[in-house]
């Protein structure tokens, strides 16, 4: 399929369009971000930086640790999407699975609606919990922490209506009405958020959604009036060719929907740019990363295949720069720091130190899957980035993480709950 990205929003319907000259759009896909992360990564493997040492012999022994983590949690290499659909399904339970019976959802393309009105609030909220916090999921009888606990809590909450303005009748729905007025109160009650439970970001987690809200009732090109998440399917299948739909398509209809979601940091002439900093390396001295909406990517594939589309090109995107895999580099001496202090104080996300280590991270998943899959025998067609990822890299991650620190990332981040 070939389909510029940039005609998208060159029109009427969005809240902020970006037409094919704006200065914004060549950092809104996924090549600019892996073309960036490369200009980042030559003076590190160059030992030029002033940041980092990158040290090559360590590859081959990373993709080893990944390769056999996969083989541990996948014996049979039936390796799913790395999405946020994995984490619904903490402790071997598959949550959505279980509501889809009970809310009698047969029709395949409500379905995938329902799923969307689902993964997209999910996702969102799906930034560094701290290690403080826990999920506590009663009617399966687990507590759970990190990503699974988030992922839990955020299906309890869509379950319970609390992204719904349809009432108890309709409450498998995220509309914009629901989301604009969600309040940091309802929030912290679906997560169980207490003095002694506490949830990094939760006030910006609230913010996020409720501008999720004002942002889609301002683009209904994408998401309709009254505007609904689910409405996303609709537009996508109006701009599939033969069923099939580009990844890179995807991506880019998200970072020019979602994009003014985002809180303000760098924007080009009135467009945000989201998840995008600061380095000296690249020649315009910018840095994309999408982390978020490259992950929303990935978790809506299921959605979309459940809807009977085909993405294409899923290796167009790129490897997920967060402390897991960030951090798979770092506990396994790939990526080193000059300053031993990287370790000890807390970091903040828009510090050159921490953009290069996330750059590196990009660049480097790319290499340690084509090792991985060297190991295990397979090709990129049928070990695609996203299986190498949740076999996987981040797999691996949190495994030396556990083996190290009981869990706790290798740095000290500080986060407002919307990027790591």
């Amino acid at each position: 399929m070939s389909l510029a990205p940039f005609t998208l929003s060159h029109g009427p319907g969005w809240h902020t369009p970006v037409p094919e000259d704006h200065p914004a759009a060549r950092l809104l896909t996924a090549e600019a971000v892996r073309s960036h992360c490369a200009a980042v990564m030559q003076p590190v493997e160059e030992g030029a930086s002033p940041h980092f040492t990158w040290h090559a012999d360590r590859l081959e022994v990373v993709a080893a640790y990944v390769a056999e983590t996969i083989r541990q949690r996948y014996p049979d290499l039936a390796v799913p999407y790395h999405s946020r659909w994995r984490h619904f399904e903490a402790g071997g339970i598959d949550r959505w699975a279980d509501l889809a019976r009970r809310a009698r959802l047969d029709d395949p393309l409500e379905r995938a609606r329902v799923r969307i009105d689902l993964v997209i609030p999910s996702v969102l909220l799906d930034a560094g919990a701290g290690p403080d916090w826990r999920y506590v999921d009663e009617a399966r009888g687990q507590t759970l922490s990190r990503s699974e606990g988030l992922g839990v809590a955020s299906f309890d909450l869509f379950e319970s209506g609390a992204f719904s303005s349809r009432g108890d009748d309709h409450p498998l729905h995220s509309d914009a009405t629901a989301l604009a007025h969600l309040t940091p109160e309802r929030l912290a009650e679906g997560f169980q958020v207490r003095a002694d439970n506490p949830l990094v970001g939760l006030d910006g987690r609230a913010a996020l959604l409720r501008r999720l809200g004002e942002v889609m009732h301002a683009t209904p090109a994408v998401f309709g009036h009254p505007a609904r998440l689910g409405h996303l399917l609709d537009f996508l299948l109006a701009h599939a060719r033969d069923g099939r739909i580009a990844a890179s398509f995807v991506l880019a209809t998200l970072l020019r929907a979602l994009g003014p979601v985002w809180p303000g940091r760098i924007a080009l002439d009135g467009v945000s740019l989201g998840d995008c900093w600061r380095h000296p390396a690249p020649a315009d001295g910018l840095v994309p990363f999408h982390k978020l909406t490259q992950w929303l990517t990935y978790s809506l594939l299921e959605p979309l295949e459940d809807a009977g589309l085909s993405v294409t090109g899923l290796d167009e995107l790129t490897g997920l720069p967060e402390y897991r895999n960030g951090g798979l580099l770092l506990d396994h001496g790939l990526l080193r720091p000059r300053d031993p202090a990287f370790f000890e104080r807390e970091l903040t996300v828009d510090e050159p130190a921490v953009v290069e280590w996330r750059a590196v991270t990009v660049m480097a998943l790319d290499r340690i899957a084509e090792a991985v899959r060297a190991q295990l025998g397979l090709t990129a067609a049928q070990f695609p980035l996203a299986r190498v990822l949740e076999g996987g890299t981040w797999a691996a991650g949190r495994r030396i993480a556990n083996a190290r620190r009981g869990g706790l990332p290798p740095v000290h981040l500080a986060s407002d709950g919307t990027v790591f």
